[in-house]
């Protein structure tokens, strides 16, 4: 892509990250993440062509602005999930991209008062943080 990088880190964990520290962040990023989002596309699709789709588990972050965003998607989810406890009814978030929702799921993997479903399609795809009465609890688990 003919851009300087300074630093190159792979992570691994529950999931591969690729975390690039570059001074031309903001033209590999793009508006609002778009650029990311496509070189994060782009680069899923050569893996999974050539390695298959479990190789392409991985995010390429730069300079950190995914982890920050996917903080603040963290942060808005448990917010509306307090709004969900509070008037015990159920929330729909803004509509989010794939591994935006995977991370909203895992949140709340454990959680016993909400519920996570996806809904809508395409790019209208979101989550809706589903209220769970003690009564539904106790049913659930049988």
């Amino acid at each position: 892509m003919g851009a300087e990088l300074t630093e190159l880190k792979v992570s691994e964990g529950q999931r591969c990250v690729v975390a690039i520290t570059s001074p031309e962040s903001q033209r590999l990023i793009g508006p609002r993440g778009e650029h990311l989002r496509a070189l994060n596309m782009l680069a899923r699709r050569l893996v999974e062509a050539k390695h298959g789709e479990e190789a392409a588990s991985f995010l390429i972050d730069i300079n950190g602005y995914q982890e920050a965003q996917l903080e603040t998607v963290r942060q808005n989810a448990r917010i509306l999930a307090q709004r969900a406890r509070l008037f015990k009814h159920d929330v729909e978030l803004e509509p989010m991209n794939p591994y935006e929702r995977l991370v909203v799921h895992e949140l709340f993997a454990e959680d016993p008062d909400i519920k996570t479903e996806s809904a809508g399609e395409g790019k209208f795809r979101h989550i809706v943080l589903k209220y769970r009465s003690a009564s539904s609890v106790t049913t659930d688990s049988i």
